[in-house]
């Protein structure tokens, strides 16, 4: 029986959100506008998950096992793979050669048939590049006949540079560079996260989910003054207390639904936008954005039960009576105890895994989403009660803000809804930066490389004399010096060695570069001293001592060149080189080496430039290209992060992204929902004298003090779940000041937007003829 009058009174409100008139349909809209750009963003965020899974397939399916050519024999289902990477202009171009050995060679997921010698089929994205004017540099150094595009399965996004090349004499050419393979992919297998790592991608997703879910709770309660007006006259004609409530929440219910559909809607449209746009280097297919069905189900249910949640939550303390409702009185003060129950509620779920660590286990999942929520939920509790209680105490000044004033001490709680959204993502933003600082510095390697010294190191196969391509760099534009050396490895047998030592080729002004030389002539071999790898190198009491090239590295397998130590050799001791290795082994000036040697050695530059020429690299890159198309070069940069945390750090920031977007639409629409709620009295001031700017003004006041307070709440909640996480994952408590600023700025100026977008249609309601009613 209490289920039967439960479903007909929700009913009843559901319809009566929809057959009250032009006032009833513009509140729905609004509601419904509302809760759909949350449903919206919750059914993106839901989905980043399997689009990260997706997008990890595609490229195992791609990927293949590196081994060396005698691995795998020749046979009629084997290809020949080089890995022929490069860059243009900060972003990378996925390259590779491929030479069918075969009529059943595997062919990579996307290509329909191999590629010519003298042909590429390309990605979608790489073909639009090339075919426009910035693509120009990029062009040079590709084949210059494009067969097709790859398809989407052989891609993990839609903007990605990606081609397959035509390749010929891979066999020939040899080296770690050229691989073959019988199959594409690679088992679908990847390590656990770490704790700290597991933990980052649970404290993203609550921060990014619950502004979500602030707005769509503010949403609900769109024109919730006007609706109660309207609920009197249900009182009027013989309804109770609590069927008028549930009628309320019937209504809630009504527009949720309609906004449920409305976020289906806006998720379809922003998942086909998505995948046509990059977003800090990522981008992925729409397809990928397909949110798992439980999350979906999930929000299907959640959002109208919260909604009719606090609907009934809200009209708990306001009093429904046959001839109006009991709300102009002075409403009781808000308590605070309870509020300060949901911060300090949090911080006692997180506080017994302090100290964890990396080495303690993982944490615990359960705990960890509690505390976080609760902590952030502390926001929006506390927010209305500051602000009831700074508005208060605030009294003299002009017209605009005693206006604004005065009315934020008749009701606060609407503007302090608005602030909310945006004071718990700013509150979430500065703890996670706190803890990205923290620990970026156990996921970050220190770069070794001097760049005063060289800026790009450059491989080249040995069947390119070395003479000639350094020639070559050396008339680059840009390229201010050239340093040219071969290295190689010598044994102590001529096959399957137990000692092996390194020896580097270079002429005196490149070997004073790696070692602290006594004296260097031509012919001069020295033993390295001080190396990292050096414990093999014989003595210099050991001459006559045979030893042998390599012969893995030279164009003759099995067939290893002698050499023996000669006498009096001389000690160097050793010195960082350019990319910042102290070298071990030997070193020999070129006269010193066996000619035989020379096929067992791989040719090495490295390149300083002259960074004011614009697109120096890629002119460097192009120059390799000529020389051979699978010269490797490897430009030296600053410190490099760990894949996986970058990963997680780069989804933030997407994530964040798309928040902050959908944040400001929801504050927009809940601005102008204010304002029409202010329409009459608004004209009514108006039509006496009071001029636009002072409404105006006081406006942006009303806006600007829930702003200030809500800010300023979120930097000590944000500081203090920053403190807390920095402490579970043991890693010294700093707050990097710049940091918390610009996030507060930030969420400043986003309001500040939206308020901004907003005065246009409140000067159109500024207007005497607002006052007319029907």
């Amino acid at each position: 029986m209490r289920v039967r009058q439960w479903s007909r009174d929700l009913a009843m409100g559901a319809g009566f959100a929809f057959t009250s008139g032009r006032e009833g349909w513009v509140r729905v809209l609004l509601t419904a506008v509302g809760v759909g750009l949350g449903v919206a963003g919750l059914l993106l965020t839901t989905a980043i998950p399997n689009a990260l899974a997706v997008r990890h397939e595609r490229a195992n399916a791609r990927t293949y096992v590196m081994y060396s050519q005698e691995r795998i024999p020749k046979a009629d289902n084997t290809v020949l793979v080089a890995n022929v990477d490069t860059a243009y202009r900060g972003r990378d171009v996925r390259g590779r050669a491929l030479e069918a050995e075969g009529t059943r060679a595997p062919l990579p997921p996307g290509l329909k048939e191999f590629p010519a010698a003298d042909e590429m089929v390309v990605s979608p994205a790489l073909k639009k590049l090339l075919a426009s004017d910035d693509g120009k540099l990029l062009r040079k150094r590709l084949p210059q006949h494009i067969g097709g595009t790859i398809g989407e399965s052989g891609l993990i996004g839609s903007a990605e540079l990606a081609f397959y090349r035509g390749g010929e004499g891979l066999a020939k050419i040899g080296g770690s560079n050229v691989t073959r393979i019988d199959e594409f992919g690679l088992p679908n297998q990847s390590e656990p996260l770490d704790p700290v790592l597991l933990l980052l991608v649970l404290v993203v997703f609550v921060v990014l989910l619950m502004p979500v879910g602030v707005f769509i709770a503010a949403a609900v309660r769109f024109g919730g003054e006007r609706r109660d007006r309207r609920l009197a006259a249900l009182r009027l004609i013989g309804s109770d207390t609590r069927m008028t409530r549930r009628i309320a929440a019937g209504e809630a219910l009504g527009s949720s639904l309609l906004g449920l559909a409305l976020g289906t809607v806006l998720f379809l449209i922003g998942r086909q936008v998505v995948g046509s746009v990059e977003v800090y280097r990522i981008s992925v297919f729409p397809g990928y954005l397909d949110p798992t069905p439980a999350l979906a189900a999930l929000i299907a249910v959640a959002v109208p039960a919260a909604a009719v949640g606090v609907t009934l939550f809200a009209l708990r303390g306001v009093v429904i009576e046959p001839l109006g409702v009991v709300r102009t009185a002075r409403p009781p003060r808000r308590r605070l105890w309870w509020r300060l129950l949901l911060p300090l509620g949090g911080l006692a779920m997180l506080y017994p895994m302090i100290g964890m660590g990396t080495d303690n286990g993982d944490f615990n999942q359960y705990l960890v989403i509690g505390g976080v929520i609760l902590l952030l939920v502390g926001v929006t509790a506390l927010l209305p009660w500051i602000v009831e209680t700074v508005v208060a105490r605030l009294s003299s000044g002009g017209v605009a803000w005693q206006l604004a004033v005065r009315r934020l001490q008749l009701g606060s709680g609407t503007a302090a809804r608005m602030v909310n959204g945006i004071a718990v993502a700013v509150a979430g933003a500065i703890a996670l930066q706190m803890l990205f600082s923290g620990v970026q510095g156990n996921y970050t390697k220190e770069s070794q490389n001097d760049l005063s010294r060289a800026r790009i190191q450059v491989s080249v196969p040995n069947s390119v004399p070395l003479g000639t391509a350094s020639a070559k760099f050396t008339a680059t534009k840009g390229v201010e010096q050239v340093q040219t050396f071969s290295e190689g490895y010598l044994g102590d047998r001529r096959k399957e060695p137990d000692l092996v030592t390194q020896v580097t080729i270079g002429d005196c002004a490149f070997l004073r570069e790696v070692a602290s030389l006594p004296s260097c002539h031509n012919g001069d071999v020295f033993a390295m001293r001080g190396g990292e790898y050096d414990i093999d190198t014989p003595k210099p009491a050991e001459p006559g001592r045979t030893l042998y090239f390599d012969p893995s590295y030279g164009s003759k397998k099995g067939e290893a060149v002698a050499w023996s130590v000669p006498r009096g050799m001389k000690e160097a001791q050793s010195v960082k080189d350019p990319s910042g290795m102290t070298r071990g082994g030997f070193l020999m000036t070129p006269s010193a080496l066996p000619a035989q040697a020379v096929p067992a050695l791989s040719g090495r530059m490295y390149l300083k430039l002259d960074e004011s020429v614009p697109d120096v690299r890629e002119f460097v890159r192009n120059t390799a290209v000529k020389i051979d198309p699978l010269a490797d070069t490897l430009m030296w940069t600053a410190p490099e992060q760990n894949r996986r945390f970058s990963s997680i750090r780069t989804g933030l920031f997407v994530g964040a992204t798309c928040v902050l977007i959908l944040i400001g639409a929801s504050l927009l629409v809940s601005q102008l929902e204010q304002l029409r709620e202010r329409k009459k009295l608004l004209s009514a001031l108006v039509a006496f004298g009071t001029r636009r700017r002072t409404l105006s003004l006081s406006v942006l006041w009303q806006t600007a003090i829930p702003v200030a307070l809500g800010l300023a709440l979120a930097t000590v909640v944000g500081l203090a779940l920053g403190t807390t996480l920095m402490k579970m994952t043991d890693v010294p408590v700093t707050v990097d000041w710049t940091s918390v600023l610009s996030m507060t700025v930030i969420g400043a100026a986003v309001i500040l937007l939206v308020t901004a977008l907003s005065l246009p249609p409140l000067w159109r309601m500024m207007r005497p003829e607002g006052l007319r009613t029907e």
